[in-house]
């Protein structure tokens, strides 16, 4: 068993689900919380999942970064909208050589990161999981499961599997987590926004989830070319997603357990949209290296919009 120390930032879906796995497979793992933090300590943490369910009954949970200290490795799972953040609770978890892990969605956050914590070694991690938070401690994991792991590098170059990529990809498959390595994170960011830039602004959009989309000839379709305008931004950038990678991505969204993204799940709660991160930043360097992303470009217009007006009641 790894003697690697965790720390959680966040105790949402993503924090919730992977550090009930990693705390019930035995390892030491501390939440960073806010709200959820009384819950968490008094009722411990609930997962469930088609691939059983998982009840931790002993959490450790603080408010404070500074009660929790140095760890080996930090899992940021919060909101991109709250990243500013990270300037108060990164710097007490991190000395030299800690891991912190992005398990966020957008573009280009690990160089904000290693701004914030230049001590540190950063990776991103993507996860393709349809997950939820249906109360304080209480995690409702509907589907998949899969994280990817990366190493940044300050000049955009690959990585490869690096010794904190493959420690920390074997820590979650010792927790029953489903992992797959790459050389190159911004190849892996791209892959990812494939999938999160169409299908979480189109259910904001249209007000529907994922099934919704897939079952409509010409919805299906508008998912496609959005996609297609990701990937060609991506090839352009030097980080080609793959032939057939755009239909591996419906196929698995048509198989999906019906599915509410996370974007759409903020709107609805009236919770400012992840637009930076996973909208304007890519669309910036698809601008940058002039290739055109109509489609993309309208939906995040819409969206912006969309979200001024649900954040002020309508």
């Amino acid at each position: 068993m790894s003697s690697r120390r965790y720390a959680v930032i966040g105790t949402g879906a993503i924090g919730g689900l992977y550090g009930a796995r990693l705390a019930d497979a035995g390892f030491d793992v501390t939440f960073l919380g806010r709200s959820d933090v009384a819950a968490l300590r008094s009722d411990g943490l609930h997962v469930t999942s088609a691939t059983g369910p998982i009840d931790v009954l002993d959490v450790t949970a603080e408010t404070d970064p500074g009660a929790i200290g140095p760890v080996d490795v930090v899992l940021v799972t919060i909101k991109t909208t709250a990243q500013a953040t990270l300037t108060e609770s990164l710097p007490a978890l991190v000395r030299p050589g800690t891991i912190v892990v992005s398990m966020q969605n957008g573009f280009g956050l690990e160089s904000g990161i290693a701004e914030v914590v230049p001590e540190a070694i950063v990776l991103g991690g993507m996860c393709f999981v349809c997950a939820t938070r249906v109360a304080p401690g209480r995690i409702d994991h509907l589907d998949y499961g899969r994280v990817t792991l990366a190493e940044h590098t300050g000049d955009g170059q690959p990585a490869g599997p690096t010794d904190a990529v493959t420690a920390v990809a074997a820590d979650f498959e010792r927790a029953g987590v489903d992992v797959a390595i790459r050389d190159d994170l911004d190849a892996a960011r791209w892959q990812k926004l494939v999938w999160n830039m169409p299908f979480n602004g189109l259910s904001v959009v249209l007000d529907a989830g994922t099934d919704v989309i897939m079952a409509d000839r010409r919805l299906r379709e508008t998912a496609r070319s959005l996609m297609e305008e990701v990937a060609a931004a991506a090839s352009v950038h030097g980080h080609p997603v793959g032939t057939g990678f755009v239909d591996q991505m419906l196929a698995d969204t048509e198989a999906m357990t019906p599915y509410a993204p996370s974007m759409k799940l903020d709107f609805d709660a009236q919770r400012p949209l992840e637009l930076a991160a996973i909208y304007d930043a890519p669309l910036g360097v698809a601008a940058r290296l002039g290739v055109p992303a109509p489609g993309l470009s309208l939906l995040a217009a819409q969206l912006h919009h969309l979200d001024r007006m649900n954040r002020r009641g309508g």
